[in-house]
């Protein structure tokens, strides 16, 4: 079997690919449109070939602007191979390994979309298990269950308490709130990015992140308490298909006063204001509050992410 990354040349075999099973995948319209858009790339779209038939495919995203990849969106093999997670395993493990070898400072995450209520379903639960033991045996062994939810203007903009006003600032105030917020947070990639490497170089990454996403750096927002203290900060943002929440937090001293309601009513405000049809968010299934502060401000779970990267350290 031959594993390597595509060239142009095999495009129509890439997009013949149909995945029967019922978890998210990337249909041939969208690979052909965002092949032309850089998202995908076929240096990022790796295939196992058995002859001349492609057996197992992986494509990896990333932005328009991106050096790198960014996510593995999509994973097949074929049911007729004996071992898929043998298979996927060796694929994904040869792709990361090019993009280490290519510079990449982070290796891209596994992004596994299914149905809410997965576990009930049998077909979905035998889809991802095949898939999770490919990612755990190529080295993605964090794993972290995600909601991802959304907001309609049909919910209406949820009404902010006033306690709270909404200044701009410096990227080094931001920065420093960035610091301040990952103390005590419940979100699972924060807490193990501050165990690996400290509150000063988790701060860094999650506000370089931001910097990087479509939305605009004017939308971000500290957050400041009557007396003007700083309480947290606000970051509408946005992915290269809609609006979202993007990030905020509220600083440790301030915690258990409901800010957060205030920070997402803040957030929805602006995106509502500009026109927004769609506005996304994610949170972990273990991030209870943030959950349910989403739930209050009219944020439906639309669908279950499982996502799959490798430790920090």
């Amino acid at each position: 079997m031959l594993i390597r990354p595509t060239t142009e040349a095999d495009l129509d075999r890439i997009v013949a690919v149909t995945v029967d099973e019922p978890i998210g995948w990337i249909h041939a319209d969208r690979y052909r449109d965002e092949l032309g858009q850089g998202m995908y790339r076929p240096e990022w779209t790796w295939v196992a070939e058995d002859g001349d038939r492609v057996v197992a495919r992986a494509l990896w995203w990333g932005q328009s602007s991106s050096e790198h990849p960014i996510a593995l969106d999509c994973l097949y093999v074929d049911a007729s191979v004996v071992d898929r997670t043998a298979v996927a395993a060796e694929l994904l493990a040869a792709g990361l390994r090019a993009f280490a070898e290519q510079g990449a400072r982070k290796l891209p995450l596994y992004n596994l979309t299914l149905p809410n209520g997965w576990r009930e379903d049998p077909a979905v639960a035998a889809a991802l298990a095949w898939r999770r033991g490919a990612a755990l045996a190529a080295g993605l062994t964090d794993e972290v269950e995600r909601l991802r939810l959304e907001w309609s203007p049909g919910a209406g903009v949820p009404r902010s308490s006033g306690r709270l006003t909404f200044d701009e600032a410096t990227d080094e105030e931001f920065l420093e709130v960035f610091r301040r917020i990952a103390h005590g947070s419940l979100d699972g990639e924060t807490r193990r990015n501050l165990a690996a490497k400290g509150a000063a170089a988790t701060a860094r990454d999650e506000m370089d992140f931001y910097l990087g996403c479509p939305g605009k750096r004017e939308w971000w927002r500290l957050a400041r308490a009557a007396g003007g203290e700083v309480a947290g900060l606000a970051i509408p943002s946005a992915t290269p298909y809609n609006r979202n929440v993007g990030y905020l937090g509220v600083v440790p001293e301030f915690r258990g006063r409901g800010y957060v309601d205030d920070l997402l009513a803040e957030i929805t405000r602006v995106h509502a204001e500009a026109g927004a049809e769609l506005i996304t968010a994610t949170t972990d299934t273990g991030n209870a509050p943030m959950a349910a502060a989403l739930a209050r401000a009219g944020y439906r779970t639309a669908e279950i992410r499982m996502i799959y990267s490798a430790p920090a350290s």
